[in-house]
């Protein structure tokens, strides 16, 4: 038979369209098959192949949504156009159609990967096989971009689409390696935004977004292909320079700096310009670990904005009174001065249903009163609190008011849980498992109304302790949910060992639910999956009645933030 008989064929009669790959060397069994097809509603484009090579060349050339072979053709069976297929890494269902074939034969192509098998004297089989792998082909489609949106995710930031810190501390750690093992010498920058909080304040969060992206359009024209830039925090960056000397970096980071001051950022007819500080550190054979690096940068940075802002400081072996002064005047050291003067304070934030509106929990929240009596949100203090191992001490803080207050909260919230949040260091921690066991206790309360909330990135630094803990917990009654979940997790193996009951859907996707086609596919898969998996799901920072709407549609399961309500003051110690 001519190449040009076995071209693509088709589409035949107005149903549905249906690219099919027909491996089979009787172009009568071939037509059989269509017109068994368009008799069921479909319009199939189809191709005929008997061969290995051709099958590849239509597999490598052309897209396909069904694959239907005979098993047993002189050369090339079924058996074989499978292990093409599988070869070929396409996931296209894959049927059988034989005049004849064994149980035994069609069992173990099942096993090998084939989704059905019919016979060619009972091609009524065929159209509900069809429809069926179709049905089931899409949903697996849906669930691989899911994964591949969660692996993205796990090593990128959502906004900028720059890597991540936890990729960036991975290249890090291998420029380190190349540096002791090669002698080869790289450099890294740390850059924190000057004036950035006043665009937030004075416009709001999306025109802080919206310069971020802007930002890092310019800081990427500065740098090389071979260079890495990451996003490590709100207004922070990181700048990998491989093989790059210090003097090459000094010069690199110069470029950055006026890069960043002649860049004006418009909003709303107000024009804004920003600054940029930046700490560089040498990457060489006496460099200690990635912790140590990023510290350094921190310290060196940290340093720029204080001589002057808007400058480049390079982090020496030297530079001790320069760490001295910053642990002196830093977070650290005002966080634990509010521990001791007891200067935290408690707010908190109901998660309400989307159904009916009940409150299932109150979110406790924490804020700092500073020496003038202003309240300051926990984004300021918490990185540095967690970076220097004093939120452990913070979270026992809560837990014990609290605790306190657990008699008036039961009094005017009848029926509604208490929802803590508790860090990494306190979850890998088996004093603070016993230190809750006894505050639960002593309380009175009971432990079904407490839900502990962990964030994701502290819960898979020791997934086995983290699960641990939750099941020691869980076993005494109280719940738990994962929280800011989807800035993380690579997939959703993780929390198939972590035995939670809600998943909180990151407040980053929530936002850009409506304006971003990306943000609005992570909600829904991340819903989708946590209830396949038996799990509710919380969406946080909804903050107006659109997003309300539409997360009601998606049937997302509870919902907080300001369209339910602000965040109000909790109770002092003294009200219990």
């Amino acid at each position: 038979m001519s190449e040009r008989a076995l071209a693509l064929k088709g589409p035949s009669g107005s149903g549905r369209p249906l690219q099919v790959l027909v491996v089979e060397d009787s172009t009568d069994d071939v037509l059989l098959v269509v017109r068994a097809l368009t008799r069921g509603g479909y319009a199939p484009r189809y191709r005929q192949v008997f061969t290995e090579d051709a099958m590849r060349r239509a597999l490598a050339t052309e897209t396909w949504d069904m694959v239907i072979a005979d098993h047993s053709m002189p050369q090339f069976s079924s058996t074989a156009a499978l292990a093409v297929l599988k070869e070929s890494g396409r996931d296209i269902p894959f049927i059988i159609v034989s005049g004849s074939i064994g149980e035994d034969i069609a069992v173990e192509a099942m096993k090998s990967g084939a989704h059905d098998y019919v016979l060619k004297d009972n091609l009524a089989r065929l159209i509900p096989a069809v429809d069926r792998e179709l049905r089931e082909a899409a949903v697996r489609h849906e669930r691989h971009q899911a994964e591949a949106l969660l692996r993205h995710q796990a090593s990128h930031d959502a906004l900028t689409g720059l890597i991540n810190r936890s990729e960036f501390e991975r290249r890090l750690e291998a420029a380190l390696r190349d540096a002791r093992d090669l002698g080869r010498r790289h450099a890294l920058c740390y850059l924190d935004l000057d004036q950035f909080k006043v665009v937030n304040d004075t416009c709001g969060h999306r025109a802080g977004d919206e310069l971020l992206k802007q930002l890092v359009v310019q800081l990427r024209c500065c740098i090389r292909e071979s260079d890495t830039l990451a996003r490590l925090g709100g207004d922070e960056f990181g700048l990998l320079l491989e093989n790059c000397s210090l003097e090459s970096a000094e010069k690199a980071a110069a470029n950055l700096l006026e890069r960043v001051r002649r860049f004006r950022f418009a909003w709303l007819g107000t024009t804004f310009e920003v600054g940029v500080s930046i700490g560089l550190v040498p990457i060489d054979l006496s460099s200690g670990d990635v912790a140590g690096l990023l510290s350094a940068a921190d310290v060196a940075c940290y340093t720029a904005k204080d001589l002057g802002r808007n400058r480049v400081h390079i982090y020496r072996t030297d530079d001790a009174e320069v760490t001295r002064r910053r642990g002196e005047m830093g977070w650290v050291s005002r966080v634990k001065g509010a521990l001791r003067e007891d200067r935290f304070r408690l707010y908190a934030q109901p998660i309400v249903s989307t159904r009916d509106g009940r409150t299932l929990d109150r979110e406790v929240l924490l804020r700092l009163e500073d020496d003038r009596g202003e309240l300051v949100l926990p984004d300021a203090f918490i990185p540095a609190a967690e970076r220097y191992g004093v939120m452990p001490a913070i979270d026992r803080w809560v837990v014990e008011r609290v605790a306190a207050s657990c008699g008036r909260w039961q009094r005017e919230f009848p029926g509604t849980g208490c929802s803590i949040n508790l860090s990494g260091g306190s979850v890998n921690d088996e004093g603070f498992l016993r230190f809750l066991r006894r505050a639960i206790e002593a309380s009175g309360i009971s432990p079904r109304t407490i839900c502990f909330e962990i964030t994701e990135t502290s819960a898979i630094v020791n997934l086995s302790k983290a699960a641990h803990f939750i099941r020691e917990l869980k076993g005494i009654g109280c719940r738990f949910a994962l929280d800011d979940f989807g800035s993380g997790l690579s997939s959703f193996g993780y929390l198939k060992n972590l035995p939670v009951d809600y998943v909180k859907i990151a407040g980053g996707f929530v936002r850009g639910l409506l304006d971003d086609p990306v943000d609005a596919a992570m909600v829904e898969a991340i819903h989708k999956i946590g209830h396949v998996m038996g799990l509710q799901t919380i969406a946080e920072h909804v903050e107006h009645e659109a997003l309300l709407a539409r997360l009601r549609e998606i049937g997302v399961d509870y919902v907080q933030g300001d369209a339910i309500a602000a965040a109000a003051p909790f109770f002092a110690a003294s009200d219990g």
